[in-house]
C-alpha cells in the first residue's frame, strides 16, 4: 500500500468518525448545546484537522528524484493543507453566519435547525468534491484558467466587502423558493419537521423544505467561491513538486475537514457572533490576496517566490484571521456597527 492510498484511508476514516460523533452529540440531547460545550467540540475537530496536517508535514514521504535543494514534498503538502484548511474553514464560518440569518428570516424553529444544517453540510460536501475535481481537471488541461479563477476571487472579495449581509440572504428572492412556492401551496406551520404535509387531502410544502432549497442554492454559491480559493492555495508553485493526485487529495481533504464539525460550531456561533464581527473583512482580504497571487503567477519573480516560500501564504492567512478576531474583540460592537453603517 503506497502512502497516498494510506492517507486517503486515514482521511476518510477520520471524517466518517467525526461526522457521526458530531451528528450524534447534537442530535441526542434534550436541549441545544451550550456555547462552552459547542466550543469544546468545535475546538476538538479543529485540533484533529491540524494534527492531520502535521502528520502530512512530518510523515508523508518525499517523492523520489526531487532535487534535495527543493523543499520536501511532505513539507510543501503539510503547509498547503493547513493553508487550504484555514482558508476554507473561514469561508465555512461565513457560510454558517448566512445559515443563521436564513433560519432567523424564515422563522425556522430551533428544533428543526440542526436537521437543516446537517443536510446543508452534506450538500456542501458533495458539491465541493465535484467542483474541486472539475476545477483541478480544467487547470491541468487549460493552464490559463488559473487567471480566470484569480479574477473571480478578486471580484468575489470586493463584492463581499461592499455588500450587506441582508442583500445575499433574502429567501423570497431565491429562484428555487419562488419556483417551489408557485408549484405547491405552503403549509403555514413553521414548527413542522416534515418536508411535505397534506391539508384537506392536498399536498403542501413546508417552510423547512423551502429553507432547504435556499440553503442548497447558497451552498452552490459558496462552493463556486471556495473552489478557486482552494485551487489558488494548492496549485500555486507546486509544479515539479506535487503530482495531480497529491493536489486533488489536498484540495478535497482540506475542504472536507473544513466542514467537519460545523454542526457544533453552529451552536457556538449563535452565542459568540460578536467575536467574529470582522471575519467577513478578513475573508475578503484572504480571497483578494489569493486572487492577486494567481493573476500575477505569469510573472516569473512572483511565481518563483511562492514556489520557494510556500509558508508565506499560510502566514498571510493565519495573520489575517487572527487580526480580524483581535479587532472584533478590541473594538466595541456599537462602534463597529456605526462604521459599517456609514460605509454602506
Amino acid at each position: 500500500m503506497n502512502a497516498m492510498t494510506l492517507y486517503w484511508i486515514i482521511f476518510i476514516s477520520i471524517f466518517l468518525i467525526v461526522f457521526a460523533i458530531d451528528f450524534y452529540v447534537t442530535d441526542h440531547r434534550k436541549g441545544e448545546l451550550s456555547v462552552s460545550q459547542a466550543l469544546k467540540w468545535a475546538g476538538t475537530w479543529v485540533a484533529i484537522a491540524l494534527l492531520f496536517g502535521m502528520a502530512i508535514f512530518f510523515f508523508f514521504p518525499q517523492n523520489e528524484g526531487i532535487d534535495p535543494a527543493v523543499a520536501k514534498t511532505s513539507t510543501v503538502m503539510g503547509i498547503k493543507f493547513i493553508a487550504g484548511y484555514l482558508t476554507e474553514y473561514s469561508l465555512s464560518v461565513d457560510n454558517l453566519f448566512v445559515f443563521i440569518m436564513i433560519f432567523s428570516m424564515m422563522g425556522i424553529s430551533s428544533e428543526n435547525q440542526p436537521k437543516l444544517l446537517k443536510l446543508g453540510i452534506l450538500i456542501s460536501i458533495v458539491l465541493r468534491i465535484l467542483f474541486i475535481l472539475v476545477g483541478m481537471s480544467l487547470v491541468q488541461r487549460f493552464e490559463w484558467i488559473i487567471y480566470v479563477f484569480g479574477a473571480i476571487l478578486v471580484y468575489t472579495a470586493f463584492k463581499m466587502l461592499l455588500s450587506k449581509d441582508e442583500d445575499n440572504v433574502d429567501p423570497s428572492s431565491n429562484i428555487l423558493y419562488k419556483g417551489a412556492s408557485k408549484l405547491f401551496p405552503i403549509d403555514p406551520d413553521t414548527h413542522s419537521s416534515k418536508f411535505f404535509t397534506k391539508i384537506n387531502g392536498k399536498k403542501h410544502i413546508t417552510v423547512i423544505f423551502l429553507c432547504l432549497l435556499v440553503i442548497g442554492s447558497t451552498d452552490i454559491l459558496f462552493a463556486i467561491d471556495s473552489i478557486p480559493a482552494i485551487i489558488g492555495v494548492i496549485n500555486e508553485g507546486a509544479k515539479g513538486i506535487l503530482t495531480v493526485s497529491e493536489e486533488n487529495f489536498l484540495a478535497i481533504s482540506s475542504n472536507v475537514f473544513a466542514v467537519m464539525g460545523l454542526v457544533s460550531l453552529f451552536f457556538a456561533l449563535k452565542g459568540i457572533m460578536g467575536m467574529f464581527r470582522f471575519l467577513k473583512q478578513g475573508v475578503c482580504i484572504i480571497l483578494l490576496f489569493i486572487g492577486v497571487k494567481m493573476i500575477l503567477g505569469w510573472w516569473e519573480p512572483v511565481s518563483h517566490f511562492f514556489h520557494d516560500h510556500s509558508w508565506v501564504s499560510l502566514a498571510v492567512i493565519i495573520g489575517t484571521l487572527l487580526f480580524s478576531i483581535i479587532l472584533s474583540r478590541i473594538i466595541p460592537e456599537k462602534v463597529a456597527e456605526e462604521k459599517l453603517n456609514e460605509k454602506n
